[in-house]
């Protein structure tokens, strides 16, 4: 097994197209490997698309999550070095943001503080920026702490939003946003990780 390479792991609720993303930008790097996808979800498509670049997928519940420590371990077991969050609707617990400090990292299709916090997520936010009439949308990359959406700001991009935009307009234009920089700038992040 290569050391060099950082490792990475996947937290997502839903299909996990950002999740796609990542696998196939990783799948043959030498700078990182995503060795485990994890989801509270076990209809979540996600496991599927795990599947075909045959990485290990971790099924957990919110007992699992939040009251026990079995999901650290297992991380820690792994020697997991950033977990990236692709889609992933918990709130992340506090035994995880002690052990891996700047090391967790989300995606939000809004441009933050505006359409953050609980329940803002997917067509929720859509939706919230479309009622606001707002004259752009985007996306912010940002490291998680123990509140939804508050961490600090890594990466932030816009789109237009035109006069007419449906929600599958603008959320078509976020996706694009997404699956264009994420994958880049968790690469950037990996590359400035300690060895």
């Amino acid at each position: 097994m290569n050391n060099v390479k950082k490792r990475i792991a996947i937290f997502a609720s839903g299909s996990g197209s950002n999740a796609q993303k990542l696998m196939e930008h990783f799948k043959d790097s030498t700078e990182a490997e995503i060795v485990l996808v994890l989801t509270n979800n076990p209809d979540a498509y996600v496991i599927q698309r795990a599947d075909n670049f045959e990485i290990p997928v971790h099924i957990f519940d919110r007992h699992e999550f939040y009251k026990t420590e079995e999901v650290l371990d297992l991380l820690k077991g792994l020697n997991i070095d950033l977990i990236v969050l692709a889609g992933f609707l918990w709130l992340i617990p506090e035994n995880l943001i002690k052990h891996y400090p700047n090391r967790i990292i989300n995606i939000h299709p809004a441009i933050l503080p505006k359409f953050g916090g609980k329940g803002m997520y997917g067509d929720h936010v859509h939706n919230a920026v479309l009622a606001a009439k707002e004259l752009e949308g985007g996306i912010t990359i940002h490291y998680v702490n123990e509140h939804y959406d508050e961490g600090e700001y890594i990466f932030q991009a816009k789109y237009k939003v035109d006069q007419g935009d449906s929600l599958e307009m603008i959320k078509f234009k976020g996706q694009q946003l997404e699956h264009l920089h994420y994958p880049r700038i968790v690469e950037s992040i990996i590359k400035k990780l300690p060895e």
